[in-house]
């Protein structure tokens, strides 16, 4: 990989979706192998260019039908949202200040983590934040030589203290689960993460560690692009609340404004799924699902997923879901193993808001994780609100939001991979 390329080019201004919003490269959604990307978003490899002429939200839709009938207008209910293809990151001020998560105890991350943390304390002058029991690791504790750089650290432990305000931006040294985990240190706003593939899947860290100085550089810089990874707005209500239900002190209580005023609520944001299982019985759960006050169905079978586009491509995918891009504002509700042939998984609008209690007649109490973790029994009389956040998380692009999904379906999940037919020869066109 060149380590000079860049991130990509600034995209021409445009005022609306008619107009030219990004460049992205002219050979579609061809697989491009990590090995061989470039960060460079030109064409001098390319054939010709293609250059997006509308939003990827698509067009405005008319608002009158027909010689007489039209839409009655809401102005307090219009929405006004930014092209996903012209995101970019840029900065108020310069960035001082990095979060460094990593893998903890991964011996194969050891040398990456020494390495960009010298780059960014001596060469880029910027204050570091680490987890303290990353620093526990007597591969790192034990180290004379990086004991100097490990000086100059910011620590803080997960749950006890609040980095919020504190972390300009986010790095990540590890797979998919690393990301999720930064974004659970993180409640409301979450700084711009980038995520550098050194696990094993690697379908939401697109960066190779080979080239960190230049892409850390770039990032510096203000110069790429972001996409928006919607996160689900979770409030557990429980009808006799314990410390023992597995909450912790961090996650916000609170009292929701609705039936359940009178009962706290332990708040997470998660970005991949929240699900719903039979836990260790044998019997099949049984849970009632509303929508917007609704019930909309029983889920008599395994459990149920209800996950962001984002997390479309994990459980849910594997459960039969279909694959949402991150862009579309969506949530998709999975059911896992249903005793019925036609629960099917579907998709309901962003704005919604979901309810998940024990039916009535359930033979046993439920369980609920939140991107696999915090994990905690739901029993008769509690609640699961779910919508979606206000808070997503800014993932950094390599190349752009629809290219670098495309290559993650194909190089982390083969999606549609399979050998080529062969093409008819003279001969065999006269049978």
């Amino acid at each position: 990989m060149d380590g000079a390329a860049k991130l990509g080019a600034e995209p021409a201004p445009f005022c609306c979706s008619a107009c030219d919003a990004a460049e992205a490269p002219g050979h579609g959604f061809a697989r491009r192998y990590r090995k061989a990307r470039s960060l460079s978003t030109s064409s001098a490899s390319s054939c010709f260019e293609f250059r997006r002429t509308q939003s990827l939200h698509g067009p405005s839709p008319v608002t009158t039908f027909g010689p007489k009938a039209c839409m009655l207008q809401n102005p307090q209910a219009v929405m006004h949202i930014q092209d996903p293809a012209s995101q970019r990151l840029t900065w108020n001020k310069a960035p001082k200040s990095v979060l460094v998560i990593k893998k903890i105890r991964d011996a194969s991350l050891l040398q990456p983590f020494k390495e960009l943390c010298v780059f960014l304390t001596e060469v880029k002058d910027m204050i570091v934040y680490v987890e303290k029991k990353v620093l526990d690791d007597p591969a790192i504790s034990g180290d004379e030589s990086f004991g100097p750089v490990t000086k100059k650290f910011c620590t803080f432990r997960e749950d006890l203290d609040d980095i919020s305000n504190r972390v300009d931006f986010i790095i990540c040294l590890g797979g998919d689960g690393t990301l999720l985990y930064a974004s659970s240190l993180f409640q409301d706003s979450v700084p711009p993460v980038m995520g550098f593939h050194l696990g094993s899947l690697g379908f939401l860290t697109p960066f190779q560690f080979d080239a960190f100085q230049s892409q850390v550089t770039q990032i510096i810089e203000g110069n790429a692009a972001i996409i928006l990874r919607s996160r689900l707005k979770v409030q557990v209500f429980k009808e006799n609340w314990e410390k023992k239900d597995g909450s912790d002190e961090k996650n916000i209580v609170l009292a929701n404004g609705g039936v359940e005023a009178s009962r706290p609520a332990v708040q997470y944001q998660v970005l991949n799924d929240v699900v719903v299982d039979r836990g260790p019985s044998s019997y099949l759960s049984n849970v009632d699902l509303f929508l917007d006050g609704h019930l909309i169905t029983t889920v008599q079978g395994d459990g149920l997923i209800v996950s962001t586009p984002t997390g479309s491509t994990a459980y849910a995918v594997a459960a039969g879901a279909s694959m949402i891009h991150p862009n579309v504002p969506a949530i998709m509700i999975t059911p896992i193993c249903p005793h019925s042939l036609s629960f099917r998984p579907i998709v309901v609008p962003a704005g919604v808001e979901l309810k998940i209690t024990l039916s009535q007649d359930a033979r046993n109490t439920a369980w609920v994780s939140f991107d696999g973790r915090k994990r905690q029994e739901i029993c008769h009389g509690d609640s699961i609100s779910i919508t979606t956040s206000c808070f997503p998380v800014p993932s950094i692009c390599f190349r752009d939001p629809v290219n670098d999904w495309f290559e993650s379906l194909g190089e982390c999940l083969h999606w549609n991979v399979r050998k080529k037919q062969n093409h008819l020869g003279a001969e065999d066109e006269d049978f």
